[in-house]
């Protein structure tokens, strides 16, 4: 996989579009107060919803803490910004590997642009083959999601999702990225067909590229620890 530039435009080369699967496509909205998926008649938690619902108390302390230090102004002004530079960043990749031209002159456009370009080739080289991007997928009716890319990753069938950032991770804090990528892969095996593995992509702002693989092994770990977690959510909402 690899990106050309013809005076504005860019294109990905190396790349084979393979619709194998007939992916369903599921309207968001947050009627119930949280995000949700309408599923056919059905509105199904997203992802994200039961993340957030689940989230331990140790984690909701270390945020709070960070917004009492910075202020809750500033606090919101980051996470706004980190969120349009992620959602453009992401645009910018589903243009390219959609084979649309694309290219956003503002500021935050080009910053953004730049995040793109480094995902794809610092990160992205293993990647021969594209069942399709922004993939809506659901687990019956316990959980719905979309996931960035899913593909053919060093000849591994791969659950892809693109992560903007304002520093360097470390693994344990992203914890719930791995949980992400497990209930994808579960939703794409009872919808469709295997998935072997999963792939993190990150890039901070300042152009720092940073992969973190799943293999089978730890995919497996983290799906039987996501179903603790949906367990934990429809627990709550029993008893509220």
């Amino acid at each position: 996989m690899r990106l050309v530039r013809e005076n504005n435009s860019f294109s990905i080369t190396d790349l084979k579009l393979e619709k194998k699967y007939d992916y369903q496509k599921y309207t968001r909205d947050n009627d119930l107060g949280s995000r949700h998926y309408n599923v056919g008649d059905i509105k199904i938690p997203s992802v994200t919803t039961i993340l957030s619902a689940t989230q331990s108390p140790e984690k909701k302390a270390s945020l709070d803490a960070w917004r009492e230090r910075v202020g809750y102004q500033e606090a919101q002004r980051i996470m706004n910004q980190a969120a349009t530079r992620g959602t453009e960043m992401h645009y910018v990749l589903e243009n390219y590997i959609n084979g649309v031209g694309y290219f956003n002159l503002s500021k935050e456009g080009a910053q953004a642009r730049l995040m793109a370009h480094r995902l794809i080739e610092d990160g992205l080289g293993p990647l021969k083959t594209i069942y399709g991007s922004e993939v809506n997928l659901a687990y019956e009716d316990k959980w719905a999601g979309s996931t960035d890319l899913v593909g053919i990753f060093d000849d591994k069938p791969t659950i892809i999702d693109f992560k903007q950032s304002n520093k360097p991770k470390r693994e344990e804090w992203i914890e719930d990225y791995y949980y992400q990528i497990a209930a994808y892969s579960l939703a794409h095996k009872k919808q469709h067909g295997e998935i072997l593995q999963g792939f993190i992509a990150i890039c901070t702002k300042d152009l720092l590229f940073q992969g973190f693989k799943m293999d089978q092994s730890k995919l497996s770990e983290y799906e039987d620890k996501w179903f603790k977690k949906v367990d934990q959510y429809y627990s709550t909402l029993s008893t509220s």
